[in-house]
């Protein structure tokens, strides 16, 4: 199939898929009762589903919960297009209209020779569309926290607000820590002031989230692949424990440590098996 032929099958399926949507919104008792709103939280699901397969490095489940979030876009363009508040071909023409903005270096005669460039130009591109007084603006409130840093951070350093050299953000990693150790052990005898010590945990955290960002490391794919290699070897111990006729909670942690080694020497992938 040449590249001709396979846009027209990509765009039949597509026709597809907005009939087959059309037919359930109109015929389906459950379909016809949805909203935009009681859609969102399964929407939401989705999109975990898509990150787990994304993890999993399960390219089929990629494309099948590819699937369900292409359905859910359909779904709340054709919801939206009953009170003419947009249908399909506004979410799309608004979508290519804005990466032709924010690509000036592909669709203009601005420059970008390199990855950092690209970026920053579109936050500069972004930060003039939306008109906010902010560059931090449009982060969303609801991102979670570990995510939230990370953006927070790539958005100030596309405007020139970051170190020079990953040297100086280890250097504030380690006052991050002298800080909280400080906060945490208390030097009065009355033992660790809990709201100075979250509030200088949380700065430790910052520091030690953009120094992952500055050696090119994913702190949100680093800490999802820990939490799986701990599952991975927690289990094991669970089974370990079950094949000796024993019970974790009746254990010593001395025991459970025997089996803890064990489970370390386990085989464990990246993908968290």
């Amino acid at each position: 199939m040449n590249k001709s032929e396979k846009r027209k099958s990509q765009l039949a399926a597509f026709d597809r898929l907005l009939t087959i949507m059309d037919e359930l919104r109109e015929q389906c008792p459950w379909d016809k009762k949805q909203t935009i709103d009681s859609l969102r939280h399964l929407t939401i699901e989705e999109t975990f589903e898509l990150s787990d397969a994304i993890l999993e490095k399960d390219l089929e489940a990629v494309g099948k919960e590819l699937g369900d979030i292409l359905l859910h876009i359909v779904f709340y363009a054709r919801i939206a297009s009953e009170t003419n508040a947009f249908d399909i071909a506004d979410v799309i023409n608004q979508l290519n209209e804005k990466l032709i903005r924010r690509h000036p270096h592909i669709y203009g005669d601005s420059r970008a020779d390199d990855e950092e460039a690209v970026k920053q130009n579109w936050e500069k591109i972004k930060l003039k569309e939306k008109g906010n007084t902010s560059v931090l603006g449009g982060v969303p409130r609801s991102l979670p926290a570990l995510i939230k840093a990370m953006r927070i951070q790539e958005k100030a350093r596309g405007v020139g607000f970051d170190w020079e050299e990953k040297e100086q953000v280890w250097g504030k990693v380690e006052e991050e820590m002298g800080e909280f150790k400080e906060a945490f052990d208390g030097d009065n005898g009355a033992g660790p002031d809990k709201d100075a010590a979250a509030a200088e945990f949380g700065d430790l955290l910052f520091s030690l989230i953009n120094y992952a960002r500055f050696i090119e490391i994913n702190p949100e794919e680093a800490l999802e692949r820990t939490n799986r290699k701990f599952i991975h070897r927690f289990q094991f111990l669970e089974r370990a424990a079950r094949d000796a006729g024993k019970s974790l909670s009746e254990m010593t942690l001395s025991e459970m440590d025997i089996y803890w080694e064990k489970a370390k020497r386990e085989p464990f992938d990246k993908k968290g098996k």
